[in-house]
């Protein structure tokens, strides 16, 4: 896996990414993780423990967690919430890994993750999870949609630039990008799986600038890098909707589209 993330992003994002998840999920899977055998949690691209710290109050029963990201950096960074159970970290590049861990597991989650793998990774990360018997949790899988509440006549060409850049191999081979949702979806629900999915978008607003800064510096390079001869358009595009942000009067919305799903193997 060659895709890294900042801490500092993913300080910076913790707090949407947790008013943005669906708690329509977690009913299902609560009423589901009750009646399971065995409480472990297999957590994926752990990051510094956002999926951690919002799921763990909402799974306290849980025997154990085991936490997989490949960034040491970030892993020594791992916090959990009070009264969490037993946490296992461990440091290992998911684009080579064997899927071992997903046996002891009952529960495999991810956030965030999904957009950079490829289909076949998917198709053997399924297969996995079938064979143990385990349910997945993905939170905010980016779904290709970049939506504001004003328009700006390049916001198209950037959107579709990044979404094009999402498909590119993040060290997986060739990324699902914004399919990546439908397509885990679809190899869930061929296996017999109880598949629900529900929007998770970002909804940002004025409060939220210095992500949606961010958000718009990172979508600037992903463009120019997919599309170099339109970088000029896109430097200015950057530059006016940073500038609205930093503007007192605007009232600037900003909509990412995520979609979270819960995958419940079949009873029997």
């Amino acid at each position: 896996m060659s895709e890294t993330f900042d801490a500092s992003w993913l300080d910076l994002r913790e707090p949407v990414d947790h008013r943005s998840r669906s708690a329509e999920l977690l009913a299902p899977l609560r009423a589901w993780w009750d009646r399971a055998s065995g409480h472990e949690v297999l957590d994926l691209g752990c990051g510094t423990g956002s999926n951690l710290r919002y799921l763990a109050p909402h799974l306290p029963d849980a025997v154990r967690w085991t936490l997989i990201d490949h960034d040491a950096a970030l892993l020594s960074r791992l916090t959990a919430p009070a009264g969490a159970s037993t946490l296992r970290a461990i440091r290992r590049n998911l684009a080579t890994w064997d899927f071992a861990e997903v046996g002891g597991a009952q529960l495999v989650t991810a956030s965030a993750l999904l957009d950079l793998v490829s289909a076949r990774w998917l198709v053997a990360f399924v297969n996995a999870c079938v064979g143990a018997r385990a349910a997945a949790l993905f939170a905010l899988t980016y779904d290709g949609r970049i939506e504001w509440s004003d328009t700006d006549g390049d916001d198209l060409l950037v959107r579709d630039a990044v979404n094009a850049h999402q498909r590119r191999d993040k060290g997986f081979g060739p990324a699902l990008g914004p399919t990546a949702s439908a397509v885990v979806e679809r190899l869930f629900r061929a296996r017999g799986y109880d598949v629900r999915v529900r929007p998770s978008d970002w909804v940002l607003g004025p409060a939220d600038a210095a992500l949606a800064d961010a958000l718009i510096e990172g979508w600037a390079r992903a463009a120019v890098e997919q599309r170099p001869e339109h970088a000029e358009r896109v430097r200015a595009w950057a530059a006016r909707r940073v500038a609205e942000h930093a503007a007192v009067s605007t009232k600037l919305d900003l909509r990412v589209g995520h979609q979270d799903l819960l995958a419940l193997p079949p009873d029997g």
